[in-house]
């Protein structure tokens, strides 16, 4: 072999091993605008037939048809897994189907894990700050769904991390979820990872959120409900359920002397929002810290959750909507809106029939 040839052969092996020890990376996970499938896997009592025909194929089809690129597509540890940690593999086989319709149909996906036994957003005890059983349960939970989802390339599937944390102190989130972060990192180097703020993912929490350095393949994750009196505007879970009196937008929410003719109570809900003016140039600017953390980090930035329930004012309610887009497109920010399917928030009603003004907006086809 000549002094040339020994020189090509042996360059070449030292390139093909420099390029096994460094894998190049997949292609970027982005999303533009997309729907919640809330109630399904998630915050749902249906089971069986029931919880199969909710979501199907053919919905697949219709969120494309309807011009989304994606579906965030929320689970809950109590319908994966039973209590000692063994999986549903009838809830499992439904979400390998979901995926597999999506990369069908070109759809991308965001597997959030929505709730824990260890916590839920509004409950007053939520061991997994306090237990560190739990803790290590959750990183189980992602070890789990990491070798059940990994064979899906990186460019279809995203992980979120949890929804909603709501911690005392925000270092409890901060630690979890560095740590939690990397025992993904150790099965899946590549894989988008979603991550939100503490306090129900509020953008007035971003200061505080501490991302994981020097991974590009991050997605930072807000939801947003401003005004609370507006979006769950008499929403029977909340306290305003007792809130008799009007609201507004945009402009003022609600004026003073709307109130002067309501029993206490609702005065009282009332009297807290009285005055405060919510458009679109507020929107922009309570953005700012998540908007501003995601350029100083290079990182994508998204909204998983926005939306308004079905009992505010129909022609305030679209007004909201168009505003709220018009806000995302302009900074760049990806988005789902909560949700997909249900006659209080959802682009589709119960009964099949569609929003349409609403998907118009949400979609961007006007």
């Amino acid at each position: 072999m000549s002094k040339k040839i020994a020189f090509f052969v042996i360059s070449a092996l030292l390139f093909s091993l420099i390029a096994s020890a460094n894998p190049p990376t997949s292609a970027t996970f982005k999303v533009t605008k997309g729907t919640n499938i809330a109630h399904w896997l998630s915050q749902s009592k249906k089971r069986g037939n029931l919880r199969a025909r909710f979501f199907t194929e053919a919905d697949v089809v219709k969120i494309k048809s309807m011009g989304f690129d994606h579906i965030r597509l929320p689970i809950d540890e109590e319908q994966m897994w039973d209590e000692q940690s063994h999986k549903n593999e009838t809830a499992f086989s439904l979400l390998k189907n979901a995926i597999n319709w999506c990369k069908k149909h070109n759809l991308k996906v965001i597997v959030d894990l929505h709730i824990l036994r260890s916590h839920h957003f509004n409950a007053k005890e939520k061991p997994l700050w306090t237990d560190e059983k739990e803790q290590l349960k959750f990183f189980a939970l992602w070890k789990d769904l990491s070798n059940i989802l990994k064979g899906f390339s990186n460019e279809l599937v995203a992980y979120e991390l949890m929804n909603e944390a709501v911690a005392d102190d925000p270092e409890q989130w901060n630690n979890l979820l560095n740590k939690a972060f990397a025992e993904i990192r150790k099965l899946e180097p590549h894989r988008t990872i979603v991550i939100g703020s503490n306090m129900w993912q509020s953008v007035e929490t971003f200061i505080d959120l501490k991302v994981p350095e020097n991974d590009p393949n991050i997605i930072l994750s807000f939801h947003y409900y401003k005004p609370f009196l507006f979006s769950h505007y008499k929403t029977n879970w909340t306290e305003l359920k007792n809130y008799t009196g009007p609201v507004n937008y945009p402009g003022i929410i609600v004026k003073r002397k709307k109130l002067k003719k309501m029993n206490a109570e609702a005065r009282n809900i009332g009297y807290k929002w009285a005055g405060k003016k919510f458009d679109i140039n507020f929107f922009e600017k309570s953005m700012q810290a998540p908007i501003k953390k995601a350029k100083e980090l290079n990182l994508e930035l998204y909204c998983g959750e926005f939306g308004i329930y079905h009992t505010a004012p129909k022609k305030d309610r679209l007004r909201w909507y168009k505003d709220i887009v018009a806000v995302f497109k302009k900074n760049s920010i990806g988005y789902a809106n909560w949700n997909y399917k249900s006659n209080s928030f959802g682009l589709i009603n119960d009964d099949g029939s569609e929003n349409e003004k609403l998907i118009d907006i949400i979609a961007e086809f006007n």
